[in-house]
C-alpha cells in the first residue's frame, strides 16, 4: 500500500468517526419506541436481502448453488439476525411499557443456589420448531430473581447515557456475527458502532449495508473495509471508545498488545498498546464429552453424525467448532462408536476449504501427530496420550481437525475426570458439549447435574451442538466469566443475549438424545427430526430457506411446509 492510497484511507476512517460522534447525540436522543421502530425496520430490510445474503456468503465460501450446506448460510445468516431483532425488539418493547424484559420468562433454580432463566421454549412457534430442545440462562451464585428483573435491560434502562463511539472488528467466517455484534453494542451498551470488516467478509459489504440502512442512514452505523493497517488506525483512533472483536486469542493480543518481541514484552508487562476497553469472541478448543451407556445402533450413528456435525459445521471454522471427543476408554461400545465417526466424517459432503491457512493448519496438526487418518480434506487424530496429548488440547486449529482423548471410568467416574480435564487441559472457554443418553443420565442423578455446573464454559450443551446456543437469541454467547486482557483465553464479555440480562454466567442448552420418532418410541418427550444443521441433512438448503422466511414473518400457514422438509432431511 502506498502512503497516499493510507492517507485516503485514514480521511474515509476519521470522515466514518465524526460522523459518528454526531450520530452519538442523536442515538441519545432516541427514546425506547423510537429504537425499537429502527429494529424493526433492520429487521424487514434482513428478510428483503435474505435472498442476496446467502448468494454473497456462498459466493465467498465456494458453495455451489445446489449444495445442502448452503442451508447453514440461512440458518446462520439472515435467519440468526432475524430472530435476534426479533428477541430485542420483543424486550424493548417490554421496557417500553415500564415492564422488565424478563417478565415473560419463567425462572428455575440451577445448582449452586443459581437463578436460571429459561428463555427457550418461549412462544408457541419455540415449542413447535424446536421441540424437546431448551436454554436457560445461569446467573452467577448469589444473584437474586429480583436483582435479574431490575438488571435486564442494560443500557436501554438509561437511554440517554450513551458509550461514544464503538469499534466492532467482524469476523469472516459466520456472516450474522458482525451485524449482531453492532446491534448488541449499539442497544445493550448505547455505543454508535464503527464496523470493520474482515477482509475475507468484504463480499458481504453491499448487503450489509442494505440491512444496517436504518441505523446508518441515522449516522448511527459506519461499515467500513480494509486490511490490518486501517483496523489498526480504527482502533487507535482518539474519537473512538471501546473495541469489540471476533477472531483469535492471538489476533487479540495483536490488537491489545501488538506484534512481535516488543508485543510479547508488554504482554509480560501487562502494558497494554491499547488502552480502551476491550470486549472479545475468540474461540478456543471446545470439547466434547461422551458419557458411556448403552446405545443403539441407531444411537451410534446418530450421535457420531452429530459430533462430525460439531466439527465440520461451516467447514470446521467456527469459533465453537468441536475439536476433541473425549470418550471412556472403558466403554464397551467405544470402537463401534469410533467406527461411526469415521464414517459419518467420510459421508459430509465435501466442500472447498475457504478460510485463510486452512491447509497449513492441517498440515501442523498431521506433522504433530503421525498417525492421524486423512478422510478427504478431514483429519480424524486417534489416541491422545491423556499424559501427554499434544498440541490439540492447546492449540486451536480452526480447521477440519477432530482428535480422539480416551479417559478410563465408569459413567461417573468418567464424567467426574472429563470435566476435570475439560475445566484444566484445554484452551478456551466458549463452550463444551455433552453427549449422554437418558437412561445413564438419570441413574448418575445429581451427579450429572453437578457436573454440568463444574464446567466453566460460556455455553454447555447436552445432547445438544453449542452452536444451538449460538442460534438462539435470547440465551448468551461468550466465553466463561473471569478472562483478564492478559490472559483472553475464549474472550471477555457476552453478546446476543436478547433479554438484556445484566452480568450472566453461562447458557445451559438441552436437546434431544434421539430425534423424532425414535425418541418417542423411547419416551423422551421431543418431536424434533435430524436437526437442519447437521452436515449430514439432505434437505438443510430447503429447511434453511423456508425458517428464514418463517422468521421474517411468523405464521402458522408456514409450518406444514417446514415440516416437510425437515422430515425428509
Amino acid at each position: 500500500m502506498n502512503s497516499a492510497l493510507a492517507a485516503d484511507q485514514a480521511q474515509v476512517v476519521d470522515r466514518a468517526v465524526a460522523d459518528l460522534a454526531r450520530g452519538e447525540y442523536t442515538w441519545a436522543g432516541y427514546d425506547v419506541a423510537r429504537r425499537r421502530e429502527l429494529l424493526q425496520r433492520v429487521h424487514a430490510a434482513t428478510a428483503q436481502q435474505a435472498e442476496a445474503w446467502v448468494r454473497a456468503a456462498a459466493a465467498y465460501k465456494r458453495l455451489p448453488e445446489d449444495s445442502p450446506l448452503l442451508g447453514e448460510e440461512w440458518i446462520s445468516g439472515p435467519y440468526a439476525v432475524l430472530t435476534g431483532t426479533a428477541a430485542l425488539a420483543e424486550s424493548l418493547r417490554a421496557l417500553e411499557r415500564g415492564a422488565s424484559p424478563v417478565d415473560g420468562y419463567s425462572f428455575g433454580r440451577a445448582p449452586g443456589g443459581r437463578v436460571a432463566v429459561r428463555v427457550l421454549p418461549h412462544t408457541l412457534y419455540d415449542r413447535l420448531l424446536l421441540n424437546g430442545f431448551s436454554a436457560e440462562v445461569w446467573m452467577p451464585p448469589g444473584v437474586t430473581e429480583n436483582a435479574v428483573r431490575a438488571g435486564a435491560g442494560l443500557g436501554q434502562r438509561r437511554p440517554t447515557e450513551t458509550g461514544g463511539v464503538g469499534v466492532v472488528l467482524g469476523a469472516g467466517n459466520v456472516t450474522s456475527i458482525p451485524v449482531l455484534d453492532v446491534l448488541y453494542e449499539l442497544y445493550a451498551h448505547n455505543r454508535v458502532v464503527a464496523l470493520k470488516l474482515n477482509p475475507l467478509a468484504d463480499g458481504m459489504l453491499d448487503v450489509f449495508r442494505r440491512v444496517l440502512a436504518p441505523l446508518i442512514d441515522a449516522g448511527l452505523v459506519r461499515v467500513l473495509t480494509g486490511g490490518a493497517d486501517l483496523g489498526g488506525y480504527l482502533v487507535h483512533h482518539p474519537g473512538t471508545a471501546h473495541v469489540h472483536l471476533t477472531g483469535s486469542a492471538a489476533t487479540h493480543d495483536a490488537i491489545v498488545f501488538g506484534t512481535g518481541p516488543e508485543g510479547a514484552a508488554r504482554k509480560q508487562a501487562g502494558t497494554p498498546l491499547l488502552e480502551k476497553p476491550v470486549t472479545s469472541e475468540l474461540g478456543g478448543v471446545s470439547p466434547t464429552i461422551v458419557v458411556p451407556g448403552t446405545w443403539s445402533p441407531a444411537d451410534l450413528r446418530f450421535q457420531a453424525e452429530h459430533v462430525a456435525t460439531q466439527r465440520l459445521h461451516n467447514g470446521g471454522y467456527n469459533c465453537i467448532a468441536a475439536q476433541v471427543v473425549v470418550v471412556s476408554s472403558d466403554w464397551a461400545q467405544k470402537d463401534r462408536f469410533l467406527t461411526e465417526l469415521h464414517a459419518a466424517l467420510a459421508r459430509t459432503p465435501d466442500r472447498p476449504c475457504y478460510y485463510p491457512g486452512s491447509d497449513d493448519r492441517v498440515a501442523r496438526a498431521v506433522a504433530a501427530y503421525p498417525g492421524a487418518q486423512r478422510i478427504g480434506e478431514r483429519v480424524l487424530i486417534g489416541g491422545l496420550d491423556p499424559a501427554d496429548p499434544g498440541p490439540a488440547l492447546a492449540d486451536e486449529y480452526f480447521a477440519p481437525v477432530l482428535a480422539v482423548l480416551e479417559l478410563p471410568g465408569d459413567a461417573a467416574s468418567f464424567l467426574a475426570e472429563a470435566v476435570a480435564t475439560a475445566n484444566t487441559a484445554f484452551t478456551g472457554t466458549l463452550g463444551v458439549n455433552v453427549v449422554a443418553d437418558p437412561r445413564t443420565m438419570a441413574a448418575l442423578g445429581p451427579r450429572f447435574d453437578q457436573a454440568i455446573a463444574d464446567l466453566r464454559y460460556g455455553t454447555v450443551a447436552v445432547n445438544a451442538w453449542t452452536g444451538v446456543g449460538y442460534l438462539t437469541p435470547t440465551a448468551t454467547w461468550g466465553a466463561y466469566p473471569g478472562h483478564t486482557i492478559g490472559d483472553v483465553q475464549s474472550g471477555i464479555g457476552v453478546v446476543h443475549n436478547a433479554v438484556l440480562l445484566d452480568g450472566p454466567e453461562r447458557s445451559v442448552i438441552r436437546g434431544p438424545f434421539r430425534p423424532a420418532p425414535r425418541s418417542i418410541m423411547h419416551g423422551e418427550f421431543g418431536l424434533s427430526p435430524k436437526p437442519p444443521w447437521f452436515v449430514t441433512n439432505r434437505t438443510a438448503a430447503t429447511t434453511g430457506r423456508l425458517l428464514t422466511g418463517f422468521a421474517a414473518a411468523p405464521r402458522w400457514s408456514a409450518l406444514p411446509r417446514i415440516f416437510a422438509s425437515a422430515l425428509r432431511g
